[in-house]
């Protein structure tokens, strides 16, 4: 494992699909922390990044030897009326959590949206997340709301916490 100073934080790029794709589907397939139980096709996680990269939304990997162990994403609402805000997606591969990943993905990705003019960023966290909550809280974010029963995963039921930042 290397070293969280060793960890590289980086734009998304197509050479980070495929990596993007396979830590996705490891995060996902936990059943815990995601609302996907299993990534996407490649072809469709292909076409999202390159749809992200394009539309100029803010898009971070970690890198550990090359090889991506994070993400942080925040995709812009389409609305006009809605377009200054953005919903945060992120994860971080097990072997990876509680070395301060996360907390730089989500600054890094946070710098680059106040860049390009997004000023409200939210997300959903199931509500049994302490630590993602507790990092979430650290960089800013403030709970806005309770959705109960948001989640149902092999038969639990999850509540979501919605959370959200102002972004200047």
């Amino acid at each position: 494992m290397a070293d969280s100073t060793d960890i590289l934080i980086r734009p998304i790029a197509g050479e980070h699909i495929e990596g993007f794709h396979k830590a996705l589907d490891t995060v996902a397939r936990e059943r815990e922390y995601l609302s996907m139980l299993e990534a996407f096709p490649l072809e469709q996680i292909r076409a999202f990044v390159l749809e992200m990269i394009a539309k100029g939304n803010p898009q971070f990997v970690a890198l550990a030897n090359g090889e991506v162990v994070g993400w942080c994403d925040i995709s812009r609402h389409a609305f006009p009326s809605h377009a200054h805000a953005g919903r945060l997606g992120m994860g971080i591969l097990p072997a990876f959590r509680g070395q301060g990943i996360g907390r730089r993905l989500i600054e890094a990705t946070l710098k680059a949206a106040r860049d390009v003019g997004i000023e409200r960023v939210e997300l959903s966290v199931h509500a049994d997340n302490s630590r993602a909550i507790a990092l979430y809280e650290k960089v800013g974010f403030v709970r806005e709301g309770l959705a109960r029963k948001s989640v149902r995963i092999d038969g639990r039921y999850k509540d979501a916490i919605h959370m959200a930042v102002i972004n200047q």
